[in-house]
C-alpha cells in the first residue's frame, strides 16, 4: 500500500508578526494537493497540529476546509488526529458524518481502539489514530492513579491495542509526542518538550510504521517509526531542513520511505554582511524571503531595517554584531559607552551623515553641530 504522511501544518501561524498564510496557501495549493493528484496514495495520514492554536483564525479554517474537500472529491482516505496546538473539540465537529466522506478525524483517546481498516488487493491495513493526549486522560479513562507521565500513559495505550492487534495486517499508528531521543527545534512548545514528556520508541516496535508528529525536523524513529516534520520552516533554526512529504511502499513484509521535498514560496534563511555589502546585494538580487540579518559592521549602524527593507522586505530580525562581539582599542571604548548609554554624540553624528547624506563631516560640520549641541544642554539643563 501507498502511505502519504505529513504533518504539523500550524494554519495560521505567526512569526515576527508576520502571518504565514500566504506560504501555507502555497503549500496546500501547489505541493500537498497536486502531490496527491500525482501519486494517488491509498491513505493520507495528517499526524497533529493541523492548526497553530486552538482558536484558528477564519482564513486557516476555510484553508482546512478545502483540504477536507478535495480529499473527499478524489476519493483519497485522509486520516487526520489532533495535536497539542489544536482545538480537538473543535475540529471534532461532523467526525461522525465526515467518516462516510473517507475522512478520518481522531480528537479522543477512544478513537485509538477502533482502527480505520483499508484493504486493497491480498493486502490490509489497520490503522490507530492516537491524538495528543496527557497522561492525566489516560489515567481516568483507564481507572488507573498509577498511571504518570507520558511514558507509562502510552504503555498503558499500547498494551491495550496489542491486546486486540491483528498480526496478520499491515499495522500502522499515527501519534503525536515527542519521542525520546529526537531533535528538537525553536519553533516547537517546549512545554510539551523533554523529561516527562518524552516517549520511549521502543514502545512503537509492534507496529509495522509509526507516523508521528510534534517534532518539526523531519527524521527516523526507531526501526520503523518517523517524523514527516513540518512543511515549512517556522524558526531560523531550521533553516537547513529539507522539508518533505513522506511517501511510504508498505507491505507486511517491509516498507521503503521516498522522501518528496516541498518547494516553498518564500524561503528562511540568515544572511551576514556589512550594511554596505548586504545593500549591494539586494540592489544586484533583491530576495522576498524571510530572513535573520547579522550585520558585521564595527561601528553604529544608522536604522539598519529600514534601509534593507526596500531590497529585502521580509525581513524579520536585525541583530548587529558590532554590540556583541569582542573589540579591541578604539572600538571596543566606543561599544562599551553605547553600553552604558553614555552615546557619544559626535560618532552618531559622522555615522548620520556617512550612512544617509553619502557626505564625511567636515571640520566646520563637526564645530557648528557641537555649538548646537552644547546650546540645547544648556537649555536642557535650564528647565
Amino acid at each position: 500500500m501507498k502511505i502519504l504522511h505529513t504533518s504539523d501544518w500550524h494554519l495560521g501561524k505567526m512569526i515576527y508578526g508576520r502571518s504565514l498564510l500566504e506560504d501555507q496557501e502555497h503549500f496546500i495549493k501547489e505541493v500537498f494537493l497536486p502531490t496527491v493528484q500525482r501519486e494517488n496514495p491509498d491513505c493520507v495520514i495528517l499526524a497533529g497540529d493541523i492548526f497553530d492554536r486552538q482558536i484558528a483564525p477564519v482564513e486557516a479554517i476555510r484553508l482546512f476546509d478545502e483540504v477536507l474537500t478535495e480529499m473527499s472529491r478524489q476519493h483519497i482516505p485522509f486520516a487526520v488526529i489532533s495535536g497539542n496546538h489544536d482545538g480537538a473539540d473543535r475540529i471534532a465537529v461532523g467526525a461522525s458524518m465526515l467518516r462516510s466522506s473517507g475522512i478520518y478525524i481522531a480528537t479522543k483517546l477512544e478513537d485509538v481502539f477502533s482502527p480505520v481498516v483499508l484493504t486493497k488487493e491480498n493486502e490490509t491495513l489497520h490503522l490507530y489514530l492516537l491524538p495528543y493526549i496527557e497522561p492525566a486522560a489516560v489515567r481516568q479513562y483507564f481507572h488507573d492513579d498509577s498511571i504518570q507521565g507520558f511514558p507509562m500513559a502510552y504503555q498503558a495505550i499500547i498494551s491495550a491495542i496489542q491486546a486486540n492487534m491483528d498480526q496478520t495486517a499491515i499495522n500502522i499508528l499515527a501519534g503525536h509526542c515527542f519521542a525520546a531521543g529526537s531533535q528538537t527545534c525553536d519553533s516547537e512548545s517546549a512545554v510539551y518538550v523533554g523529561g516527562s514528556g518524552e516517549v520511549p520508541p521502543s514502545l512503537f516496535q509492534s507496529f509495522d510504521y509509526t507516523a508521528l508528529g510534534h517534532l518539526h525536523g523531519p527524521q527516523r524513529v526507531g526501526e520503523n517509526g518517523r517524523y514527516s516534520g513540518s512543511p515549512l520552516k517556522y524558526s531560523f533554526d531550521e533553516e537547513h531542513h529539507k522539508k518533505s512529504l513522506a511517501l511510504l511502499d508498505i507491505t507486511k513484509q517491509g516498507c521503503t520511505t521516498a522522501l518528496l521535498p516541498i518547494p516553498t514560496l518564500r524561503d528562511m534563511r540568515t544572511v551576514t554582511g556589512t550594511l554596505e555589502e548586504l545593500l549591494s546585494l539586494g540592489k544586484s538580487s533583491p530576495s522576498k524571503d524571510y530572513l535573520a540579518v547579522e550585520l558585521t559592521n564595527d561601528t553604529p549602524v544608522y536604522m539598519p531595517l529600514e534601509q534593507l527593507r526596500p531590497y529585502f522586505p521580509n525581513v524579520l530580525s536585525v541583530h548587529c554584531n558590532w554590540l556583541h562581539t569582542e573589540l579591541s582599542g578604539e572600538q571596543k571604548a566606543l561599544r562599551q559607552t553605547m553600553q552604558n548609554r553614555t552615546i557619544n554624540e559626535m560618532v552618531v553624528f559622522s555615522q548620520f551623515l556617512q550612512q544617509i547624506c553619502g557626505t564625511e563631516p567636515t571640520e566646520e560640520d563637526k564645530t557648528l553641530f557641537q555649538t548646537l549641541l552644547t546650546e540645547l544642554k544648556k537649555e536642557q539643563a535650564n528647565t
